[in-house]
């Protein structure tokens, strides 16, 4: 291995699913840049894996790069998020983006991404699809994100927190109604549950079976297909 910065992808939920690359080069790195290492530790040591963590998030994030900026040119460290591949809603573009203008070997070692995973599983249309991120925060913000999707012609796919996932699928309902969604609930798990149909439909299927929903879920909504027509 080079010196230098590699992100890894790691598994979004089943440990199994960590590939045998990725494990090489967490075994063979100086450090490991984690969200939060009491997290990341959990995998590590099912790999039999000890190295030194550096925890990075937004508000550390420039200060974790002057520190390890000397090390990314002499040793070998790898990023890796909780769970998933790496800077997917989650920080590090600004260590990247220092490798890539300080001339510092960059790499990454592909894998697990729930985005990818919920758009292959939702059997919605995914030749063309928008990744929005988390749904907004506010009240205000969210109606005008589910305005967005009632006009959207193409797939969108996004992430919903768990205490936030019934009322949007109420404001959903109320505003679109024959368009094709999937909530998927913790996928790789033992978990896993995903619920496919109608706004309406889907909402009245979580009601019944997702009481205590946990973790973090990802929705794909199809794209508005409909044609205006002609007077």
């Amino acid at each position: 291995m080079k010196n230098g910065l590699y992100i890894v992808s790691t598994p979004i939920g089943n440990l199994e699913d960590i590939s045998f690359r990725a494990t090489e080069v967490l075994k063979n790195s100086d450090i490991i840049i984690c969200e939060n290492p009491k997290h990341s530790i959990k995998l590590l040591s099912k790999l039999d894996i000890k190295k030194k963590l550096i925890s990075l998030h937004d508000y550390n994030e420039e200060v974790v790069i002057d520190k390890i900026k000397d090390k990314l040119k002499n040793s070998k460290l790898s990023l890796i998020s909780d769970a998933g591949s790496p800077l997917i809603s989650d920080p590090g573009y600004k260590l990247v983006r220092f490798c890539t203008e300080n001339n510092i070997y960059l790499t990454v070692i592909p894998g697990a991404s729930s985005v990818t995973s919920a758009l292959q599983i939702s059997s919605i249309p995914i030749n063309k699809y928008i990744f929005h991120g988390f749904l907004p925060k506010s009240k205000k913000n969210i109606i005008e994100f589910i305005d967005f999707l009632k006009i959207s012609k193409i797939t969108s796919v996004f992430f919903v927190s768990s205490h936030r996932i019934l009322s949007f699928l109420e404001d959903l309902n109320k505003k679109i109604k024959k368009r094709k969604i999937a909530v998927c609930k913790e996928i790789t798990k033992m978990n896993e549950r995903v619920f496919i149909g109608f706004p309406e439909e889907v909402l009245i299927d979580f009601k019944k079976k997702s009481k205590n929903a946990l973790g973090e879920f990802v929705v794909v909504i199809e794209g508005d297909n409909s044609t205006k027509k002609t007077k």
